[in-house]
């Protein structure tokens, strides 16, 4: 192989649509111990696994049954515009090439191909998918700075987050009705005023409306407005959030606290683009984008008869889902590192990082509060260090001792647990007491180094300066 081409350490997800098992095998064969490979026999079969699965490089056949692969390619790029697709051809035909090319595949193989031909393709395709999103990543924690701005700090780079990404880069410039829905303190209105900051209404007014902290009495005044004198105290025409969003967009968050008498008037401004004031004697029309959110689950209150069906969806156009902190663990590290830069920046501290052991509970707390939570953990660890190092013994107790505050009310740890817990949390304060010299630490455990060396590996925690990645650094 050239160059020493190999699949192994190759990442990612490969579909090979071909109807003859003998290529779909070799394909196989070639990239063994390296990204993941799925099979199709013909279009259809693609299309259906493209449904439930994220896939970054299709290696499309040109002569297969039903849809040719150049007639193909425009249904796969309608379904992602960036997976990344090889034409597969037997014959080196330039206006087949050319064809495929102007549908939108990134390069072509002719066969019989050897294994550098398939590794070195390969390799070149998922570098353009890793970098395409290292690049939406970036640009995820760059602070806004303009009307065309990023992602109003959103920071992660799990797939969940990176498929976020791409889905508000592509429903921005649409008018498509969102409902963003995940857990309290998840970020969901992050994702509204990235998709704003990027749809062409970005000049716009962005009007934010928290359905469940209005008092219901006031609420339809709050949504449509009012005439004057239309009851006790309606002393002024007053407008409505509908109308103050003229020309942007409206985000309706906990949309599932809203009265159902409200629900048919917020339907009718979805249907018929207009509002009308309490007390008034003629609609007004308005030119305004909705984005909702909630953090509960809709298709059970539609059920239980306490969410219109019909509103239900209008709303769910487009759904967005954001998850929950626990579910992308691999975040927190990078999560921490900008808050710590941003709080302390707001409160003029020198605080510039964590310390490995802080880190390491962090990362295993469950964070019921979600990303909200660790927001205000690090405010207040910021706040009240000593050092420019948050440490461990800086953490709140709940939050390193999770079973005290985050488990369930009598729940308890099995011993086992407790102890091991109880036993990694003593030695990482022992080490950072000592600044990681683990000769000594060992020596104050009544241990030998390599067992204190050993414990850290087994937990998957490294000694600072020998790792510069957020997650295994001493700071950040």
């Amino acid at each position: 192989m050239i160059d020493g081409l190999s699949a192994e350490g190759l990442r990612g997800t490969v579909l090979v649509v071909d109807d003859e098992e003998g290529v779909r095998a070799s394909v196989r064969a070639i990239l063994h111990k390296g990204p993941e490979v799925l099979e199709a026999e013909d279009g259809e079969g693609a299309l259906e696994i493209l449904r439930s699965r994220d896939v970054d490089l299709i290696m499309l056949d040109q002569r297969m049954p039903g849809d040719a692969g150049t007639d193909l390619l425009p249904k796969l790029k309608a379904h992602d515009p960036s997976i990344v697709v090889v034409l597969v051809t037997a014959v080196h035909d330039v206006r087949t090439v050319v064809e495929a090319m102007r549908r939108g595949a990134w390069d072509y193989v002719i066969k019989p191909f050897d294994v550098d031909d398939i590794l070195s393709i390969v390799q070149r395709a998922l570098d353009k998918r890793a970098l395409e999103r290292q690049v939406l990543c970036l640009r995820s924690e760059l602070t806004p700075v303009g009307p065309a701005a990023g992602f109003e700090g959103m920071v992660g780079r799990h797939p969940e987050m990176v498929r976020i990404y791409q889905l508000v880069i592509r429903i921005a410039e649409t008018s498509a009705t969102v409902l963003i829905t995940g857990e309290s303190g998840t970020g969901k209105e992050l994702v509204a005023r990235a998709i704003h900051r990027r749809s062409p209404r970005r000049e716009q007014p962005f009007v934010a409306v928290n359905v469940a902290a209005i008092p219901e009495t006031l609420l339809e005044s709050e949504l449509f407005g009012h005439e004057r004198g239309a009851f006790t105290g309606a002393h002024v025409r007053k407008l409505g959030k509908f109308e103050l969003a003229q020309g942007g967009t409206v985000f309706l968050d906990e949309i599932g606290a809203l009265r159902l008498d409200l629900q048919t008037k917020l339907l009718r401004v979805l249907q018929e683009r207009e509002v009308e004031r309490i007390g008034g004697s003629r609609p007004m029309p308005v030119d305004v984008r909705v984005l909702a959110a909630t953090n509960v689950g809709l298709r059970q209150a539609v059920r239980d008869r306490a969410f219109r069906e019909d509103l239900y969806y209008r709303l769910n156009v487009v759904p967005v889902h954001v998850p929950p902190l626990r579910e992308r663990r691999d975040d927190i590290p990078y999560l921490v590192e900008h808050f710590v830069r941003k709080i302390s920046r707001e409160c003029s501290r020198d605080v510039r990082g964590v310390s490995a052991g802080a880190l390491d509970v962090l990362t295993r707390y469950d964070w019921p509060g979600n990303v909200r939570e660790l927001e205000n953990i690090i405010h207040r660890c910021v706040v009240l260090a000593h050092d420019p190092v948050i440490h461990l013994q800086d953490v709140p107790l709940d939050v390193a001792l999770p079973e005290t505050g985050a488990r369930p009310a009598g729940d308890t740890l099995p011993l086992r647990e407790a102890c091991d817990q109880f036993e990694r949390q003593y030695v990482l304060r022992v080490l950072e007491r000592l600044g990681w010299n683990v000769s000594r630490a060992g020596r104050h455990l009544g241990i030998h180094r390599n067992t204190v060396l050993a414990k850290l590996a087994g937990w998957g925690i490294r000694r600072p300066g020998l790792d510069d990645s957020p997650g295994h650094s001493a700071t950040l």
